[in-house]
C-alpha cells in the first residue's frame, strides 16, 4: 500500500501527519517574518543606491536570504545546531535558554510553532484528505507569516500576496473553493471595496485610515473563496479589531492615536471563512429570513 492510499484511508495518520508538518513550517515561519522584511529593507536600500548613483563603502555582504545564513542568537551569535532547531522539543530541552550564553529564547517562537500545529491539524481535519486540504494549508501558512510580518512591520508583503491572489485564481478553475466568475469579481471587488473607504477616509479626514496591503489582502480573500464572503470578512475582521482595539486602550493605556494593524484581524476573519464561511453565511440569511 502506498504512502498516499495510506494517508486516504487513515483520518489519524493524515492529521498527525499534518500537525507535525505545521509545526515544522511553524518554525520557518519565525524565520520568514524575522528575515522577509530585512531583505526588502536591503532590497529598498540597493534599489535607492542605484538610482542615486551612490557606491556602498567597504566590502559588499553575502545577500541575505530565507535559508542564507544559518540561524543565530541574537545575542552571542551561537550558530543554531540541528537537534536545537526542533519544534517546541529543542525548546522544552533548552529551558527556553541559548545553550551558548543562556540568553532567553524569546517565548514567541514555540508559540507560533504550535499555533501554527494547531491550525493546520484543524485545517485537516475540516477538509479532509485532498486537494481543498493542501491549498487551505498553503494558504494557512501564508496568513501566519503575513500576520506577524504586519504586527511587527505595519506591512504586508507584496512577494507573499501577490501569488497567492493568483493562486485563487488558477484554484478557481477547478472550483476547488470558488468558481472562475465568483473569484474574478471577489478580487475586483475585495480590493475595491477597501481603496474607496481608503479614499473617502483621506478625504474627510486627510488620513490614511489602512494600507495598501490591506486592500491586496481582502481581494486574496475574493480571489480564493469568492465575492459571496468578503462582507461576512470584512465584519468579522471589523469586530475583532474593534474590540482588540477597545481593550488594548482600556487596559494597557495604548495612545488611540497610535495606528493598530488591520492586515491580522483580516487574515484571522478570511481564516474562520475559508473553514466555516457557508455556515456563517446560511446561519445569517435564516436569522434575517432571507435564507
Amino acid at each position: 500500500m502506498g504512502m498516499i492510499e495510506l494517508l486516504e484511508q487513515s483520518t489519524a495518520l493524515f492529521l498527525c501527519l499534518s500537525a507535525l508538518i505545521g509545526l515544522v513550517i511553524g518554525s520557518f515561519l519565525n524565520v520568514v517574518a524575522h528575515r522577509l522584511p530585512l531583505m526588502m529593507e536591503c532590497d529598498w536600500r540597493d534599489q535607492c543606491h542605484e538610482l542615486l548613483g551612490i557606491e556602498e563603502a567597504g566590502e559588499k555582504q553575502d545577500p541575505l536570504s530565507l535559508i542564507h545564513p544559518g540561524s543565530r542568537c541574537p545575542v552571542c551569535g551561537h550558530r543554531i545546531r540541528a537537534w536545537e532547531n526542533i519544534p517546541l522539543l529543542s525548546y522544552l530541552l533548552l529551558k527556553g535558554r541559548c545553550s551558548g550564553c543562556a540568553g532567553a529564547i524569546a517565548l514567541r517562537y514555540p508559540i507560533v510553532e504550535a499555533a501554527t500545529g494547531l491550525l493546520s491539524l484543524i485545517v485537516a481535519w475540516h477538509f479532509g484528505f485532498g486537494w481543498q486540504s493542501a491549498a487551505a494549508l498553503l494558504l494557512t501558512w501564508a496568513l501566519i507569516a503575513l500576520s506577524l510580518i504586519d504586527y511587527d512591520h505595519k506591512l504586508l508583503p507584496d512577494s507573499i500576496v501577490l501569488p497567492f491572489i493568483w493562486i485563487g485564481l488558477l484554484l478557481s478553475t477547478f472550483e476547488t473553493f470558488a468558481d472562475p466568475h465568483s473569484a474574478i469579481i471577489g478580487a475586483i471587488a475585495g480590493y475595491m471595496s477597501l481603496w474607496s473607504v481608503f479614499q473617502l477616509f483621506r478625504l474627510l479626514t486627510g488620513k490614511e485610515g489602512m494600507g495598501y496591503g490591506d486592500f491586496k489582502l481582502l481581494a486574496l480573500f475574493g480571489a480564493w473563496l469568492g465575492w459571496q464572503y468578503l462582507f461576512q470578512i470584512l465584519m468579522l475582521a471589523s469586530v475583532v479589531g474593534a474590540v482588540v482595539g477597545i481593550g488594548l486602550i482600556l487596559t494597557l493605556g495604548r495612545d488611540r492615536n497610535i495606528p493598530i494593524p488591520f492586515g491580522p484581524y483580516l487574515a484571522a476573519a478570511g481564516w474562520i471563512s475559508l473553514l466555516w464561511g457557508a455556515e456563517i453565511n446560511h446561519a445569517y440569511l435564516n436569522w434575517a429570513g432571507i435564507g
